[in-house]
């Protein structure tokens, strides 16, 4: 009870919140006529009236109590008529609504859903309408049109697969729409329907199938099938298809043909298509140009420029007067080429100059869009038209190159293309390297040091190549220091500052520039580069291979990259994979005579003499002035018991280095060896002739002589006394520091390979009395054309023919130590 107590006085949160639907079912109890019936005080007034004293209702519902009011409304019970006649709207027992007779005739009642509904025609009793018939589907008709929609999407499918470059699958759609076009047409034709044949289905398959004939130079099928096309009238504006064919016959170097198809080309374009007769006039100047008819090219050319100048017309029109020497008429092309307007926006309309987010997300979003492509290559086409017209006529308007060059720039600096004219001051600078005036292009590149940052970077970092260049590092820093100073960013000027340490033997500074070279452009494969033979210095032989891996990911036949990747696995000593990219190597460059020689060694340290015999012997094939090669071949030759066969290498030595006795000496021990000890005999009283004092010659003569029985041996014999005694006296006259220790002593069998491997596997003393000490004083090793010519720059494989001319230029075009050309 204390509870229910309790709870009466508890008021909920949510009881005394005002409720907004409150009050719309409340209502005054007099107001309610469901209970009225049931009232008697309410029913005995009611028989006081008149109303009470009518007779029963009789248009009631069945089953519904009797006395209880009803209206005229729709599904409520009627109220009974004074008459006692139904009432109107009333639903009798048969469930027949009495109309309303104001709208009878209208065929309108008032029983709504009640009854039924107006049919005066009487078409509910016949039931609902059937479904309609399907069109059977082997009818003529249906066949006919899924023929036509197979031929269109074989067309598409065609054209798809030209788009992706698989030229076979398109010709073969495109045949196969040609053969079930064919089928539409005979079916038509069976049909009586040869009148209905859909010409636009019939023109597109065959100009789909001449298109996929031409892309696959299929010509003389391409050509056919466009005249199938050209000589039908029943196709309108097909003419214009001898553009085409003008083509294929360009492409088949036909000029005269190909001239007579563009002029009928042209005849059938009519003056409204501007563009179209503009393009088929400029393919004619082109034929006019490749044929040397010069004059009516520029015809076509100056037509072209006075009704529609572009870029492409005006630089073959400045060609073909450069062609007629016209000097004055080259100023004239070049002054009207500067006037052609590219049809582009403003550069600062994509610059962002209000506060506004909204407008500078639409800029940010514009700025590399379809259409801004569009321009970027337009405007390249322009400065690459610029740039290359003003090298060619350069040295032909003026007296001198120089001369030429300026007039130009001064040309391009009063037009609309005034930020090009620091572009071509750097390029006359590079034009002047490539005449190899140094001095010039020095002072053109210095010339920019006080204009404004971008190309005051781009200037001195050139001068800084060419001081590297010139080995000057005190210039070459300084100036890459002043190309940082103007754009720290700029990847070549860091390039150039780590080459100086490189060449500084500084090689942990060298590494930071190179990274840092690498995170602001992640392209730049010199520093890329670089930095891996930093890390190689350093011994990082891990990171260098990483540097050298991602290298080989963007350039991956380079011959330079597969080669350190390759030497750095076999300084760690992984052989198999040594192996490996120096086979990969030798698949780009087949005959480079050093990378053989090395397969050569790894095949050798492995103790396959017969794979090493093949490699060492194709890299003397193509190079066979390489001595430590040839040492090997001969050695190999002498273990295998051929020693007239060794002969023929020791004497390709012998040429190579004349003034060297150990190569006679090898010659001579050959001729002992296989017994001919009379050529041996002679061939060491050659080498005694040129070489008096040399004591294992006198020695060979003491002993051959003796064993001949021959009355020289006593000679010899004395002038061996002699020479061993000058030389006994040559040796405590001079010092143990500058004696060379074990020359001619070991034998460096690997071709120079680190010192650690024998070049046959030989002990020593194979050959008697020393004949078979090799020499290594002064011998370069076979990879020696792969070391780092100048530090940092890039290292790569030179060919035979580069090894035979050691004066040739250790910076070729090739060379991708340094960046030259402006960024």
């Amino acid at each position: 009870m204390n509870r229910l107590s309790m709870m009466e006085h508890v008021h909920l949160a949510g009881d005394e919140e005002e409720d907004m639907y409150s009050g719309f079912n409340d209502y005054s109890a007099t107001l309610d006529t469901e209970d009225l019936q049931h009232d008697e005080s309410f029913q005995k007034a009611v028989l006081r009236t008149s109303h009470g004293r009518r007779p029963p209702p009789t248009g009631k519902f069945p089953g519904m109590q009797a006395g209880r009011l009803a209206t005229a409304a729709r599904g409520r019970n009627a109220m009974p008529s004074s008459m006692g006649r139904q009432i109107t709207g009333a639903v009798p027992a048969d469930g027949a609504a009495r109309p309303m007779t104001a709208v009878r005739a209208a065929g309108y009642t008032s029983a709504g859903n009640r009854g039924a509904g107006f049919d005066p025609m009487n078409i509910g009793a016949k039931g609902p309408a059937p479904p309609l018939e399907p069109k059977p589907e082997d009818s003529p008709e249906e066949k006919i049109k899924q023929l036509e929609k197979n031929v269109n999407q074989l067309i598409e499918e065609s054209c798809f697969a030209n788009s992706r470059g698989d030229l076979v699958l398109a010709l073969e759609k495109a045949k196969e729409a040609g053969r079930k076009e064919r089928i539409l047409v005979r079916q038509r034709e069976t049909q009586s329907m040869g009148d209905t044949i859909n010409l636009d289905l019939t023109y597109s398959v065959l100009f789909n199938l001449a298109n996929q004939y031409s892309s696959n130079e299929m010509y003389t099928e391409a050509l056919n099938t466009y005249q199938v096309i050209v000589k039908n009238r029943m196709f309108s504006n097909a003419g214009r298809l001898k553009v085409n064919m003008g083509n294929i016959y360009f492409k088949q170097k036909n000029y005269p043909k190909a001239i007579k198809y563009y002029r009928m080309a042209l005849d059938q374009v009519p003056n409204t298509h501007k563009e179209m007769r503009t393009k088929i006039m400029q393919n004619i100047g082109i034929v006019f140009t490749k044929m040397g008819q010069y004059n009516d090219a520029i015809t076509s050319f100056e037509h072209i420029m006075s009704e529609s100048p572009n870029f492409k017309t005006g630089f073959n029109l400045i060609l073909c007067y450069f062609a007629l020497g016209d000097r004055e008429k080259m100023r004239r092309g070049f002054q009207k080429l500067l006037t052609v307007d590219l049809k582009i926006d403003d550069e600062e309309k994509y610059l962002a100059q209000t506060d506004e987010k909204q407008n500078n997300l639409v800029l940010e979003v514009i700025k590399n869009d379809a259409l801004r492509k569009i321009e970027r290559e337009r405007k390249y086409e322009a400065e690459r038209c610029l740039k290359t017209a003003v090298k060619i006529i350069s040295p032909a308007v003026e007296s001198t190159f120089s001369e030429g060059y300026d007039s130009c720039i001064e040309q391009v600096k009063n037009s609309q293309y005034v930020d090009l004219s620091h572009d071509l001051e750097i390029d006359k600078a590079i034009m002047f390297l490539k005449e190899k005036d140094f001095q010039q292009a020095i002072e053109t590149l210095k010339s920019f040091e006080k204009k404004d940052s971008k190309v005051a970077s781009t200037a001195a970092t050139n001068l800084s190549f060419l001081y590297f260049l010139e080995s000057d590092l005190q210039q070459a820093d300084k100036y890459a220091e002043l190309a940082m100073a103007a754009d720290r960013y700029n990847p070549a000027a860091l390039v150039n500052k780590g080459n100086v340490y490189y060449q500084r033997r500084d090689y942990e500074k060298a590494r930071e520039m190179f990274k840092e070279a690498i995170s602001n452009d992640s392209s730049c494969v010199e520093a890329l580069y670089n930095l891996g033979l930093s890390n190689k210095r350093l011994s990082r032989l891990e990171e260098a291979l990483d540097s050298f891996y991602k290298l080989h990911a963007i350039m991956r036949n380079s011959p330079q990259v597969l080669y350190q990747i390759a030497d750095i696995y076999d300084q760690m000593e992984d052989t198999a994979q040594a192996t490996e990219w120096f086979l990969q190597l030798i698949g780009v460059v087949p005959s480079d005579a050093s990378v053989l020689a090395r397969m050569g060694e790894l095949y050798d340290a492995e103790g396959d003499k017969s794979q090493a015999f093949q490699y060492y012997y194709d890299s003397y094939r193509y190079f066979p002035s390489n001595i430590p090669v040839i040492e090997w071949l001969g050695a190999y030759y002498i273990d295998s018991q051929f020693c007239e066969k060794a002969v023929h290498y020791f004497e390709r030595a012998a040429i190579v280095q004349p003034n060297q006795v150990k190569w006679q000496l090898m010659i001579a021990s050959c001729h002992r060896r296989s017994g001919n000890y009379q050529q041996a005999l002679e061939t060491y009283k050659q080498i005694h002739r040129k070489f008096p004092d040399n004591v294992e010659c006198l020695k060979f003569l003491v002993r051959l002589c003796t064993d001949l029985g021959l009355k020289d041996a006593q000679e010899y014999a004395t002038k061996l006394k002699k020479a061993e005694k000058a030389k006994e006296l040559k040796e405590q006259r001079a010092t143990s520091g500058t004696r060379r220790s074990g020359s001619g002593r070991d034998r460096d069998g690997s071709a120079g390979r680190k010192g650690q491997r024998t070049n046959s596997g030989r002990t020593r003393g194979t050959l008697p009395d020393g004949d078979d000490d090799s020499f290594t004083g002064g011998q370069k090793d076979v990879d020696a054309s792969y070391s780092d010519p100048l530090g940092p720059q890039m290292e790569r494989p030179k060919t035979a023919a580069q090894r035979r001319n050691p004066h040739d230029d250790e910076f070729g075009d090739e060379e991708l130590g340094d960046d030259l050309l402006p960024e």
